[in-house]
């Protein structure tokens, strides 16, 4: 397997102990903690100037790596003592780490780690899955700095939410791979700077473990660049259904899917259409009713929802897909769809923020990844959750984590255009995940492109440098082009 293709790997906590016992029957465990342990300590030196250090340490392997920091950073000449939550289990590798820690040992109370300068919190790592008690948070709290390790302790590595109480770490070192947690609120925000270290385990165990999340990133997906005889219905048609009441929702996913690189976009806008015919002018504007625009085979995509009334949506949706057409559905298909998602069955791409996702399917239960996995899994559609952590969740499994993003997407119409990105690149001919996974990155390229404050028709001029970016990177990432084993691998359902 590439490098490429591991290195965009999100395995979750379960996933981290096949890795760990593939690896260990290799590489011994107490090799990998003692690495571990340095890279934590390396970090720390990196981090700043020597100061009094507290390294609190869990009775687990994560506890063992903490002991391991402690010996190197007091070999560094750092002033370092060591707090223990409870000992290691006799004869277990991180009693062995604790073993050979020779310096100092304080009670582990609030008043000793306020008394630090810098706190260590090497207590639990990110497969915690029970609320820490009151105790201990009253003692994570009394830090006035902290660096974790592997996750700060409280946070679920899985789903990055918080159970009980997390300190907010300036930096956390995490080991082989970054974890869910780690991309997802409210676990990004505790994170701080995130360093992943490599520790030594050998290759060999991605074909040992199935891993079916990644982070969202070009080498994950391959966008089309332009060839030399590219013409527009090379380039792909996007047909939008166009309403009576809100035009401009549907204008700005028809600028997004312009300005996204789609050779020809066309409003079908029915009665409608003297609304839209004062738009740009490479728009095209149909008048003609829906059952005649279908006679086109070439226009195989299709977005309804942005501007949409519940009974527009319901007048056309099923018109869509009885055509047997590519349809991406949002805004007011959420609304038509509200309490009955299998009204949403044969779409191929659904964008619900987190709002029009509960009217839908109901508020997610266990965390943003898995409610959107089971979503997809449900009306056999890749779902993209949006937020400030989106996913992209594929029937199969697959899902994808974007933190590649800005703030400054948090403004009315920003949906749409994210909805018209993803249009264009399914009228390219990407394959509705990767489709769905690059217009995320893109949109959050073009974000940051666009500065702290800008309204969603801004985006669109930089949609093009955003895409051409995608295009760059992404061919940089996959050494034998986009056939690279990671397309394959990404496109199948997953890395073993």
């Amino acid at each position: 397997m590439g490098q490429i293709a591991t290195a965009l790997l999100l395995p979750d906590p379960a996933e981290m102990a096949l890795i760990d016992r593939a690896g260990s029957r290799t590489v011994p465990v107490r090799a990998l903690m003692e690495h571990a342990g340095r890279a934590v300590a390396r970090a720390v030196i990196r981090h700043g100037a020597p100061c009094r250090v507290l390294v609190l340490c869990g009775p687990g392997n994560n506890g063992g790596d903490g002991y391991v920091a402690a010996r190197r950073l007091a070999q560094a000449g750092w002033p370092v003592a060591v707090a223990a939550l409870s000992p290691p289990r006799p004869g277990s590798d991180a009693a062995a780490a604790a073993g050979e820690w020779r310096g100092p040992r304080v009670a582990f109370t609030a008043a000793e780690v306020a008394r630090a300068d810098l706190v260590i919190d090497a207590v639990f790592g990110a497969g915690l899955s029970r609320a820490i008690d009151a105790a201990l948070a009253e003692v994570l709290a009394a830090a006035r700095r902290v660096v974790a390790v592997d996750m700060p302790s409280g946070i679920d590595g899985a789903t990055g939410l918080v159970l009980g109480y997390a300190a907010s770490a300036e930096m956390t070192v995490t080991f082989v791979r970054a974890k869910p947690g780690h991309l997802l609120l409210p676990g990004r925000e505790k994170v701080g700077r995130l360093v992943v270290a490599d520790i030594g385990m050998p290759e060999t165990v991605w074909d040992a473990v199935t891993v079916r999340t990644w982070r969202n990133a070009p080498g994950l997906w391959q966008v089309p660049g332009q060839a030399v005889d590219s013409h527009k219905y090379a380039r792909g048609v996007v047909s939008i259904c166009g309403g009576g009441t809100m035009p401009g929702a549907a204008r700005l996913a028809a600028g997004a899917a312009r300005a996204a690189g789609a050779g020809l976009v066309r409003l079908a806008a029915g009665p409608a259409a003297d609304l839209y015919r004062m738009a740009e002018p490479g728009l095209v504007v149909d008048d003609g009713g829906l059952s005649g625009l279908l006679e086109d085979r070439r226009r195989v995509v299709w977005v309804c929802g942005p501007g949409l009334t519940e009974q527009e949506v319901g007048r056309v949706l099923p018109m869509l897909l009885e055509a047997g057409r590519t349809v991406l559905a949002d805004a007011g298909a959420f609304a038509w769809a509200a309490g009955a998602p299998e009204r949403l069955a044969g779409v191929s791409v659904v964008t619900p923020h987190e709002g029009e996702f509960a009217r839908v399917f109901g508020a997610p239960p266990a965390g943003r990844l898995a409610a959107a996995r089971a979503a997809a899994r449900r009306i056999g559609a890749v779902v993209v959750l949006k937020g400030p952590d989106t996913v992209i969740a594929a029937p199969d499994g697959r899902a994808a984590i974007n933190d590649h993003a800005s703030a400054a997407l948090a403004t009315a119409g920003s949906g749409d255009t994210l909805t018209g990105i993803i249009a264009a690149l399914l009228a390219a001919g990407m394959a509705p995940w990767q489709a769905a996974c690059a217009g995320v990155w893109i949109h959050g390229e073009a974000g940051m492109r666009a500065g702290p404050w800008p309204v969603a028709e801004q985006f669109d001029r930089h949609l093009g440098a955003a895409r051409a970016r995608a295009v760059s990177l992404g061919l940089a990432a996959a050494p034998r082009g986009a056939d690279s084993r990671l397309c394959r691998l990404a496109g199948s359902g997953g890395v073993r």
